[in-house]
């Protein structure tokens, strides 16, 4: 994967938009945005057929626009449609293991710590998603927020390493994530429950140059 493909980078599950998703997303990549996870998760969440048909939608939207496609968590659904790459946290299988089942996709992996970001790098991860750079409310279990500081140390360290921060981001504070070295910034309700979802991945794209 190509490291601009994390620029703004979408994440969102029906349980995050007031709006149909696929309509949320044909928004967010007329915007700007450069690549989409489906996180299914929280209160209402789909599960079975009707999580696997709205990922096949959502898929075919996101290879209309030549955009990639990542599956959150979910290893067995992402092999099944053969989604573009799997995102993974801390409590999920390491990323060598991951990479077997998907055969040459992407894998991305959450991290909260140097160790955790060197672990993923040696596991063979393809970028790190790091975070909660500011609070956030959309994930109730969050780690301890890190601010930007750790993305420098990790762009100090390996200054090629894909790395893209997550938590609490929005259109006012997206330029220091990418001041502080990020490639790109992942965010939800910044986009999912904006006014106009175009506009915010826009301004996002604009923040982030």
């Amino acid at each position: 994967m190509k490291s601009e493909q994390l620029a703004v980078y979408f994440i969102a599950g029906t349980p995050n938009c007031p709006e149909p998703i696929e309509k949320v997303l044909k928004q967010a990549i007329k915007g700007g945005i450069t690549m989409f996870q489906f996180r299914e998760k929280g209160e209402g969440a789909l599960t079975g057929e009707a999580k696997k048909k709205t990922a096949l939608n959502l898929q075919f939207i996101c290879r209309e626009a030549g955009i990639p496609f990542i599956v959150n968590d979910d290893i067995e659904l992402a092999v099944q449609i053969g989604a573009d790459g799997v995102h993974i946290g801390q409590e999920d299988e390491p990323a060598s293991m991951v990479r077997k089942k998907i055969k040459g996709g992407i894998v991305g992996v959450s991290v909260h710590t140097m160790e955790e970001f060197e672990q993923a790098i040696q596991d063979g991860a393809d970028y790190a998603g790091t975070g909660p750079v500011y609070p956030t409310e959309t994930k109730l279990d969050t780690r301890p927020v890190a601010g930007t500081a750790l993305i420098r140390l990790m762009k100090k360290h390996h200054p090629e390493f894909p790395v893209v921060g997550i938590g609490g981001i929005t259109i006012e504070n997206a330029g220091a994530v990418i001041e502080a070295g990020a490639d790109g910034v992942s965010v939800i309700t910044a986009i999912s429950r904006a006014d106009d979802p175009a506009a915010a991945a826009a301004q996002l794209k604009k923040a982030g140059n």
